[in-house]
């Protein structure tokens, strides 16, 4: 018996150590693939720079650095959705403990206009790091900014600065957005007494906030939407949804921040009509402050089939938004397209192909879907 369990332990062993090497050996296999595409592509070969990083992608080696640097790689050349797919086998060899590769994730799907799997992506990446990840913060910064929760933008590029001083892309970010929409604490009242100065007044209104830059809120009310956001970034939808409303009944139900947030909160509830009432509030009365609120209603519209609202809600959203945010010119050709409408989706798609290609951003797919389109439209 005791023979037999050193047998077995020697066996164990020798098949440890076999799979040892090769995981060694597809690891470095990976690494030789992705060095060689990356000096096809340095040489203007893409095409054979391709070929090399697909010898990774259909294996299936336990390798997930490899498919983390692979990931990078394609996201390089351009190639989002094989970036995307790169880094989820990345995130699911490592069993979703991967920040890197979430934080890269979310920077590709953020570039792709997929803001609700980007911000998922970004919120991984923090939580994994204690909130403690100076990249991934600023990157959410970026899409809150994106989404125009320009406080929610300004919180995290001020934590990505307090985690690393010498970021200087968040302190950039920082400095232009120095000027946009706050959301404060409401300051009482203050009373001045007969024989106070009228200089003092004036002094105070100076450094006063400038208006329509800033919104105040009563304390209770801030408070919940706090609550609201902080559920929210936990995935609690549902406690940040119960805030917010709770928050909007003592505005009169109405309160632009709130409401935009709360539609956000309902959509990723699969609540569509709840979200829609919500978003065209905020469009109808605040549209040309908040743009964004016409590309989520124009989602709101395409989930539920209504695509001329659709088309008309991406086309303020392209006429408030480009080129800040080219991807919507795609939605906007996709929904046309969906009414077979060809002409108008090649229009729409022609104007996005010459922005990305005028930012040095232009994809693969660009010219073969350009030629589908035309094919269609004669």
């Amino acid at each position: 018996m005791k023979l037999l369990s050193r047998s077995l332990i020697a066996a164990l062993i020798c098949l440890l150590g076999l799979a040892t090497a090769v995981a060694q050996t597809a690891s470095q296999r990976n690494a030789e693939h992705l060095k060689l595409a990356q000096e096809l592509a340095a040489k203007g070969q893409r095409a054979e720079a391709m070929a090399e990083l697909n010898k990774i992608a259909t294996s299936t080696d336990f390798d997930p650095i490899g498919f983390y640097n692979l990931g990078n790689a394609f996201a390089r050349l351009g190639e989002s959705d094989a970036a995307i797919n790169a880094y989820r086998r990345a995130i699911e060899q490592r069993k979703g403990a991967y920040s890197r590769a979430y934080n890269n994730l979310g920077v590709v799907l953020l570039r792709e206009g997929r803001w609700d799997d980007a911000y998922d992506a970004f919120i991984a990446a923090l939580k994994l790091e204690s909130f403690h990840y100076a990249e991934a913060s600023y990157n959410l910064g970026r899409l809150y900014a994106a989404r125009e929760q320009n406080d929610l933008a300004t919180r995290e590029w001020r934590r990505a600065l307090t985690i690393d001083p010498q970021h200087a892309a968040a302190a950039q970010a920082l400095a232009r957005g120095e000027n946009d929409e706050r959301i404060v604490v409401a300051r009482p009242p203050v009373t001045r007494s007969a024989t106070e100065p009228a200089k003092s007044v004036a002094v105070k209104a100076a450094s006063s906030p400038r208006p329509g830059k800033t919104l105040a809120l009563d304390q209770i009310s801030f408070d919940y939407l706090q609550r609201a956001r902080d559920a929210s970034e936990r995935g609690k939808m549902l406690d940040a949804v119960n805030n917010f409303q709770r928050l909007l009944s003592r505005q009169g139900g109405y309160f632009a921040p709130a409401n935009l947030e709360l539609s956000y909160a309902l959509l990723s509830l699969k609540r569509y009509d709840e979200a829609l009432a919500q978003l065209l509030a905020v469009s109808q009365r605040d549209g040309a402050r908040y743009p964004v609120s016409y590309y989520h209603l124009a989602r709101v519209y395409e989930l539920k089939g209504d695509l001329k609202l659709a088309e008309a809600a991406f086309s303020q959203a392209v006429d408030a938004n480009v080129p800040t945010n080219s991807q919507f010119l795609l939605d906007l050709s996709r929904v046309r397209e969906k009414q077979s409408d060809f002409k108008g989706a090649l229009e729409a798609m022609e104007r996005y192909a010459t922005l990305v290609q005028q930012q040095g951003q232009k994809p693969t797919w660009c010219d073969s879907r350009l030629a589908e389109l035309r094919a269609k439209a004669q």
